[in-house]
């Protein structure tokens, strides 16, 4: 491969690697991701993100900084915003998760939104970039002539090069591609009273452009870069992962991500009452079949918030859990029953206002019980969403933070009865956009993975518990809305 410096816009924080011909991290950090809030919303901070990038390289060792060959960008996937010609901005670059938009999609038809189905492969929902799309120009005030919509990783490669283009595993988040042609799609842009002339040109992940002269100045780079739009995280991470048709990439992070990759897209009115979101991969002509858990590390927040814990006091908590689980030591009849809905719902309703509920609570309940509490819950989560998929995982690969969490893996392997292949590769995405841009393939063995096998005794268990807690368990999902 070649020496790549990778940037990784995370919901919550962007990851920077310098990789080697290798493959291997030389160097890394990690920022929080800057953002604002506007009157509608969560908006980028985009001066304190561009800076942030530069800073990153300009502080690499100069004998490091001279062997990059290229620069690959990955990230969320329905972040976006209008970018003029001259790179400078007719509206906010809006968060993944802001609905300021919804009011451009809430009057379609059944019939309307069956066809956005068929045609672009995702579900309605204000998530998507076309409604933000059509907010956006709507609020221009005619000042978005020329103006390109961009998500946030394509905005990053536009600074470092001064052109504009779209990578195809993110333009089929916008909700405004035509899945099967692989093309802006005028039905559907139509919809919201947009034309295709508002997204640019689609350039596949291992099509990349050479560095401006003008920041090739700046971060101190040779002149002959090239930068790559890797794609959306979570295709990003199956191309770091090595994953093969068949086999579960569980993404982790503060979302959760369940991906498939498939032969062809799932079209159907089953898959469309799941909510479940096709798009394409990030490399060969694969599709993607993909689901997003809202609250995953997010729940470490949640947790300290409610509880008062620091991170630190959390992490030991959680150590000591998975101990006495090991052991058996715990009454799972005394453990609250948590839905940890606390960022939203996901599929097969989706509801962003969707709220968390704890049940169960008594005069004799613990910080450790609600703490397993909700880690249970992210499990009987995670299989509800597993179960709306029309396939059967062959394997079960886990990438991100929950790898380091030996409690919720732990759970995980015992509720599915099935062993997870956890990688101990940190930042599987990030090599994975370093392979997109050096057009490589990775297998899985490169994430140096080790088994976490469920044990007889403990899903027998942990499954009589959630069979006896079904009833209150939807219960709870109803009344959360």
């Amino acid at each position: 491969m070649l020496p790549t410096v990778t940037v990784d816009i995370g919901t919550t924080s962007v990851k920077l690697c310098l990789f080697s011909a290798e493959g291997e991290p030389l160097d890394s950090a990690r920022h929080p991701t800057p953002t604002l809030k506007d009157e509608w919303g969560d908006v980028y901070d985009l001066g304190a993100l561009t800076g942030v990038v530069l800073r990153y390289v300009q502080d690499l060792e100069p004998g490091l900084r001279a062997t990059v060959k290229r620069l690959a960008i990955t990230g969320v996937g329905e972040s976006g915003g209008l970018v003029r010609e001259d790179l400078s901005l007719a509206s906010p670059m809006i968060l993944w998760h802001d609905h300021r938009g919804a009011d451009h999609i809430a009057s379609l038809s059944e019939a309307g939104r069956r066809r956005v189905y068929e045609v672009t492969g995702l579900p309605v929902n204000a998530n998507y970039g076309l409604s933000k799309a059509a907010w956006a120009v709507e609020h221009a005030d005619g000042a978005a002539d020329g103006a390109q919509w961009l998500n946030v990783a394509e905005y990053l490669a536009a600074w470092m090069t001064g052109r504009r283009w779209s990578e195809p595993s993110l333009a089929s988040r916008t909700m405004a591609l035509d899945l099967r042609r692989g093309a802006w799609s005028a039905e559907v842009c139509g919809l919201v009273g947009l034309d295709t002339s508002l997204f640019p040109e689609l350039r596949p992940a291992s099509e990349g452009s050479t560095i401006s002269p003008g920041f090739a100045t700046d971060a101190g780079l040779a002149p002959d870069v090239r930068v790559h739009v890797a794609g959306h995280d979570h295709m990003v991470g199956a191309v770091g992962a090595g994953t093969g048709r068949g086999e579960l990439l569980n993404s982790t992070g503060t979302t959760e991500g369940l991906l498939f990759l498939r032969a062809a897209p799932s079209l159907d009115v089953d898959a469309e009452k799941s909510k479940l979101a096709n798009g394409l991969a990030c490399a060969g002509e694969d599709f993607t079949l993909f689901a997003s858990i809202p609250t995953g590390g997010a729940a470490f927040a949640a947790l300290q918030g409610m509880l008062g814990l620091t991170a630190d006091r959390l992490a030991a908590c959680i150590d000591q859990l998975h101990e006495r689980y090991l052991l058996g030591q715990i009454d799972l009849t005394r453990i609250p029953l948590v839905l940890p809905q606390f960022r939203g719902s996901p599929p097969p309703t989706k509801h962003a206002s969707a709220r968390g509920v704890i049940s169960g609570i008594g005069t004799d309940t613990s910080m450790e019980d609600i703490v397993f509490g909700c880690f249970a819950g992210m499990v009987l989560q995670f299989r509800d969403v597993l179960e709306l998929f029309p396939v059967d995982a062959k394997a079960v690969k886990v990438i991100g933070p929950a790898s380091r969490n030996e409690l919720w893996l732990q759970l995980k392997a015992d509720l599915l009865g099935a062993p997870l292949s956890v990688s101990h590769f940190p930042e599987v995405v990030s090599r994975g956009a370093q392979a997109l841009a050096s057009q490589a393939r990775l297998d899985w063995e490169a994430c140096r993975p080790r088994e976490v096998p469920a044990d007889d005794r403990r899903a027998d268990d942990l499954n009589q518990w959630a069979a006896e807690m079904r009833p209150q368990w939807d219960s709870l999902k109803s009344v959360a809305g």
